[in-house]
């Protein structure tokens, strides 16, 4: 293949189907991911609408819940719920452009990480379209906080996540973990973490509707400093790991790869989704252009902002630390 060819829109080769159970509905659903070129980019379809009702873009804009999920919405208030795994598998394997159809209420969580979703998107192989790759550079720092919580994101050349999670008291403790996202570091590194629960908190849940379909097949179950999952974990931190799935996941609803370092400490979906909000609020803070021309033009782009500002602004954790 021409290396050119990465700076291309891509979208998957053969249309691939899958079918689970949803994490918080508990419904079966099917899901065909189809190729597009549709400008719209990455779409969601829900086909057990009325025709011309079932259309969700995946774009922050349309971001209608974050209570231990993404959930989108759109005009005629159909919804489609929890993609950000898939989203997660979907921008790490490049994809652009995608028609995801769906037959129910939400995206199926599988094994709970985005690792099913990788091997049938790598299944379905990949097409390179005419239309160039865009990426969103990040210019300035963007910061959103919740109490002692934050999300922000600084100029960076390449896509970097750093996360700090903190649960006292529960085998879970303080985790730090970053990752520089390229080729392969997604799927060596983060793709496998599966998402987590509490079992004390398993019964409110389902009260309010919520994990009706979760089981220990599909999630780390913590019961204070135990692990209720026979095989235990997959790496001693994949819960920190599994919160980074999940922000390459809802940065996705940016409609384009976000180059930037993403630094937070306790962060979870709302926090993410006001962390878009505000950088599509701020035009000044970012520059969208094609990859090719990004990536001479903000080669140096790296530590335009040191530690000693990030900790003036946030005024919470030495951020050299949870990036280190």
């Amino acid at each position: 293949m021409d290396i050119s060819y990465k700076y291309h829109r891509t979208t998957v080769r053969e249309p691939v189907s899958f079918i689970g159970v949803g994490l918080h509905t508990g419904q079966l659903t099917t899901v065909c991911l189809k190729p597009s070129v549709d400008k719209k980019g990455i779409f969601f379809v829900r086909t057990d609408v009325p025709a011309g009702q079932g259309v969700i873009d995946a774009r922050w804009y349309n971001v209608s819940n974050t209570t231990l999920s993404t959930n989108l919405s759109n005009e005629f208030g159909v919804s489609i719920a929890t993609v950000e795994h898939l989203m997660s598998a979907l921008i790490a394997c490049g994809i652009d452009n995608l028609r995801i159809e769906v037959d129910g209420p939400e995206i199926p969580v599988m094994d709970g990480s985005a690792e099913v979703f990788v091997e049938i998107i790598r299944n379905a192989g990949k097409s390179y379209l005419k239309a160039a790759k865009q990426g969103i550079w990040i210019e300035k720092p963007i910061v959103v906080n919740d109490g002692d919580k934050f999300a922000m994101l600084m100029p960076h050349s390449v896509p970097r996540v750093s996360m700090c999670i903190d649960f006292p008291n529960t085998v879970i403790g303080s985790q730090c973990y970053t990752v520089t996202l390229n080729d392969e570091s997604y799927f060596e590194e983060i793709a496998y973490a599966r998402t987590f629960g509490f079992a004390e908190q398993v019964d409110a849940m389902k009260e309010k509707g919520l994990a009706l379909g979760g089981s220990l097949i599909n999630a780390v179950l913590v019961d204070g400093k135990k692990i209720l999952n026979p095989e235990g974990l997959r790496v001693e931190n994949e819960f920190v790991r599994h919160k980074i799935l999940d922000v390459i996941g809802d940065m996705s609803l940016a409609g384009a790869p976000i180059i930037g370092h993403y630094y937070a400490y306790k962060a979870g979906h709302n926090l993410n989704q006001r962390l878009l909000k505000k950088l599509f609020s701020e035009a000044s803070a970012w520059t969208k252009t094609s990859l090719e021309e990004g990536k001479e033009r903000f080669a140096n782009h790296d530590d335009l902002y040191d530690g000693d500002f990030i900790q003036k602004t946030l005024n919470v954790v030495p951020i050299k630390n949870i990036a280190s």
